[in-house]
């Protein structure tokens, strides 16, 4: 019903758009067949209306596919656990949330296998796409919002490997000091085909002292996840180490950073308890 109101009142060059709030639960209808709710959710999408889904509550909730949801829809999928949350959802980033700018959008990294002799991707395991679909528009990928970005965390290890691929392969490039290259495939909401970018990645070798602070947060996020999962990567890196890190990228303005400190120092209580 929500998607024939939508097509109804469709605005040309408009945001059209169903959003669900829901718990998470399918179980009559057509939701009780999950093939058949996503090629609902495909066909009107190809329409021009997208999908947001605001989940809430536990228990029978499943997050994994509300994602899923989402993804078929060209939308965006938030779980609201409390009142802050969803002021930061519908309030503070309202426009980000409701107006897509770029849909289909994949990111593809390659480095340079004179500087970089191994890497590793942290995260991302459940959007990672084989190499050969990022020039195929016919692949569905993610969506940006007005003022969303993107942060992707890679470990790496400085030195040679034996061969490059893609950019690098059989090339002279193989043998310049550049960390790598980012390329960007997006496309613009009422398009089919796809805009490409790339830009290089300098090999700056810079002190860790000399870090952004988005970029020492970002990496406290990502080591709090790694010992969540217990990842074997960690090593020796624990909470307190984390919350040293989080606490130099802080500022007083930045409700979502003083969050996760809170979070974390939770997580802290339990390990003890």
């Amino acid at each position: 019903m929500a998607y024939q109101q939508a097509v109804d009142a469709f605005i040309p060059e408009g945001n059209n758009r169903v959003i669900l709030a829901t718990d998470g639960d399918f179980n009559i209808g057509r939701s009780s067949s999950g093939g058949e709710l996503t090629r609902l959710i495909e066909s009107k999408r190809d329409k021009g209306v997208y999908l947001t889904i605001l989940g809430f509550g536990m228990g029978n909730y499943k997050d994994s596919k509300m994602e899923s949801l989402t993804n078929h829809g060209n939308g965006n999928y938030f779980y609201i656990d409390e009142i802050g949350e969803s002021n930061h959802v519908l309030v503070k980033n309202l426009a980000g949330t409701l107006m897509t700018i770029a849909k289909d959008v994949k990111i593809q990294v390659e480095f340079n296998p004179n500087t970089v002799a191994e890497y590793r991707l942290i995260g991302y395991e459940n959007r990672i796409m084989n190499a050969e679909d990022f020039e195929d528009d016919t692949k569905d990928a993610g969506e940006l919002g007005v003022g969303h970005t993107v942060t992707a965390i890679y470990e790496i290890v400085p030195g040679k490997t034996i061969s490059g691929n893609l950019k690098y392969q059989a090339s002279a490039l193989g043998g310049s000091n550049e960390l790598g290259t980012v390329k960007l495939r997006f496309k613009q909401p009422d398009q089919a085909k796809s805009i490409a970018k790339e830009v290089s990645i300098d090999n700056a070798n810079k002190d860790w002292k000399e870090a952004t602070h988005d970029f020492r947060f970002s990496a406290a996020v990502a080591s709090f996840s790694m010992i969540l999962r217990s990842s074997k990567y960690i090593n020796d890196f624990g909470l307190s180490e984390v919350e040293e890190l989080a606490k130099t990228a802080l500022s007083i303005e930045e409700s979502d950073r003083i969050e996760f400190i809170g979070l974390f120092q939770k997580a802290m209580l339990l390990e003890v308890q």
